[in-house]
């Protein structure tokens, strides 16, 4: 290239740098406390590169994952396991999973895994991504690489009634 036409490449691609930043912000995350457990690093190495047609993107925290653009799934290992609750709790592909419903006007969601340590947290909207995609596209390296603890879902239908005391 001659010598003139240098400077002007140059500016051609330093035009360009904001907007190809501008395509992969990064999604700041916070980590859960065990996010440095290894079954962490086995899931987040291992997302998918979409979940639910949403691409997957960078984010600033260990063991979490992100999708979308704005960003519609946010996937954080490294939870406490949960104990009984009183959220529905709903089996996909082999996975429990307590189903936070509390903002489903906003068509938000959140998914905790139920009897595998450490937990998975998925917050998403309803929107633009599916459930069922997240649970499908997770199940497998849930099974394969977070331990389960040997809880499982109930239903309150499961439950013996408690004996009720004689007259």
């Amino acid at each position: 290239m001659p010598r003139s036409r240098r400077p002007l490449a140059l500016l051609a691609v330093l035009a360009l740098l904001p907007g190809l930043a501008a395509c992969t912000t990064t999604v700041s995350m916070e980590p859960a406390k065990a996010a440095n457990d290894p079954a962490c690093a086995q899931i987040t190495s291992r997302l998918p590169k979409s979940i639910s047609g949403q691409d997957r993107r960078w984010t600033d925290a260990q063991a979490t994952g992100a999708y979308g653009n704005p960003a519609s799934i946010l996937i954080t290992c490294g939870l406490e396991a949960p104990g009984p609750s009183t959220l529905p709790c709903r089996t996909f592909d082999g996975v429990d999973w307590l189903v936070d419903e509390s903002q489903a006007t906003d068509q938000k969601y959140t998914l905790t895994t139920f009897g595998h340590q450490p937990a998975i947290q998925v917050f998403l909207n309803a929107g633009t991504a599916s459930s069922a995609d997240i649970a499908r596209a997770l199940a497998p390296l849930i099974r394969d690489y977070l331990p389960a603890t040997g809880q499982v879902c109930t239903s309150p239908a499961d439950a013996t009634p408690a004996p009720t005391p004689s007259s």
